[in-house]
């Protein structure tokens, strides 16, 4: 039963891979080379590529990855190297595909439209393939490696490779293709940011009240979450009590906030956004008694 769970969740990870890899790849040849807006990272040194020689990006993209995935098997390693494997392959493969349909590049030809876009399908694809632990290789490489050299921060390196590519294209671009460029940026670092969190986002609720036995039975009978018992001192009276922990989805925060104000209107309630939540209770079941 556990070979078969773990087989299912392989074969789901790796069709988000795929998946992800191919929403970005659509991205860049639906919104980003039909403006020429500059991007950084390995599709950015294909741009510059294409524009010096001629190349098909997709091409200097295979070329960048297959090196970088060699580099990053010799100096991170061999679990490192098969994390990056798939996408090492498959995103330049989705690159070609949608580089040879002319439909593709002609979805749009309004620049605010394509930045908009091109930011959203990047930071969604990007933050699909991150969210399933794995890597899209390329120049999310070199960072990695200097780090392991020198300790420098990979964020700093990272940003610091991008702007040195980003740079590179700016003799041959335009003001509004490098303007519409930090726009696809900006886009794609918040869609990213909420790919790799969305369904993580939940509430804990802390309720200190009197009644704290009857909250605590509506969390367990009528919200069917587990609570925790704080050990509290009021600060007034300075009695010895207890707070309700409980940590609830969105939608379950409106039903619980008024059931506890059935139960005691006074109740002093604070509720915070929290991330990444797991364990009895939550995401397993609750212990019958």
């Amino acid at each position: 039963m556990t070979n078969l769970s773990g087989l299912k969740k392989t074969i789901f990870e790796t069709v988000m891979i795929v998946l992800g890899n191919l929403i970005l790849a659509f991205g860049i040849c639906a919104f980003i080379t039909p403006h020429g807006i500059i991007m950084g990272g390995a599709t950015g040194i294909g741009l510059i590529g294409k524009h010096l020689t001629g190349i098909p990006m997709s091409m200097i993209v295979y070329a960048i990855n297959i090196f970088m995935f060699i580099l990053g098997y010799f100096c991170l390693g061999k679990k490192f190297a098969l994390g990056t494997a798939l996408s090492t392959i498959i995103f330049p493969t989705f690159l070609t595909l949608f580089e040879n349909i002319p439909a593709v590049s002609q979805i749009t030809q309004d620049m605010l439209l394509s930045a908009i876009y091109a930011g959203i399908f990047i930071g969604g694809g990007l933050g699909l393939v991150i969210r399933m632990g794995a890597s899209t290789g390329g120049m999310d490489i070199p960072p990695l490696v200097v780090n392991k050299k020198t300790g420098i921060s990979v964020a700093v390196l990272i940003n610091a490779f991008d702007c040195v590519i980003l740079a590179c294209q700016v003799p041959f671009s335009s003001v509004e293709q490098i303007l519409y460029g930090i726009l696809v940026v900006l886009i794609n670092a918040i869609v990213m940011d909420k790919m790799i969190m969305l369904g993580e986002s939940k509430v804990q609720v802390i309720v200190i009240s009197p009644k704290w036995q009857e909250i605590r039975h509506v969390v367990f009978d009528d919200i069917n979450r587990g609570c925790t018992l704080l050990n509290v001192t009021t600060g007034y009276m300075q009695k010895q009590s207890y707070a309700v922990m409980a940590v609830v989805s969105k939608r379950e925060l409106h039903t619980l906030m008024g059931l506890i104000r059935d139960v005691d209107p006074a109740a002093f309630i604070i509720s915070n956004e929290t991330h990444s939540v797991h364990g009895r209770g939550f995401t397993l079941p609750n212990i019958d008694l």
